[in-house]
């Protein structure tokens, strides 16, 4: 019996298996949650900050999510002076968007266009009364 064939082809045979594993690998979609991940995580406290001061406001903002839009209501808050809604997908950075918040008004509507289920983060960082804020929610459509 000769064994030293068979040995051979089980090598080439890992071997071969081995690249194909390197092959998907390569092939594989590797997305942050953001471009600039590294940079963001060094701002952290500034975001902590801006957490610590929505949570002394008397009224926290809503996000609602109705036939594609998004709907954000700061309720009995005093008008904003500038801001931004951030809707992120985490899955898939290709469906993010963003969005300028319209200084003074308390409630207002984005559409959204066209939706892919799935999980979503919506976050809304403002300026009101020389503060900044920030609320985040998670949206499962």
């Amino acid at each position: 019996m000769n064994f030293g064939k068979w040995i051979v082809v089980s090598f080439v045979a890992f071997a071969a298996y081995i690249a194909f594993l390197v092959f998907v690998c390569v092939k594989q979609d590797i997305n942050l949650v953001s471009k600039d991940y590294y940079s963001d995580e060094l701002k952290y406290q500034q975001k902590l900050d801006r957490i610590n001061n929505t949570n002394h406001l008397a009224h926290l903002p809503s996000i609602t999510i109705e036939n594609g839009k998004a709907i954000i209501s700061f309720g009995g808050n005093a008008a904003i002076q500038k801001g931004e809604l951030k809707i992120e997908r985490p899955s898939n950075n290709k469906l993010d968007r963003r969005f300028s918040l319209t200084p003074e008004h308390l409630n207002q509507e984005f559409n959204l266009g066209v939706w892919t289920s799935g999980l979503y983060r919506a976050s809304v960082t403002w300026t009101m009364e020389g503060r900044e804020f920030y609320y985040e929610k998670q949206i499962v459509l």
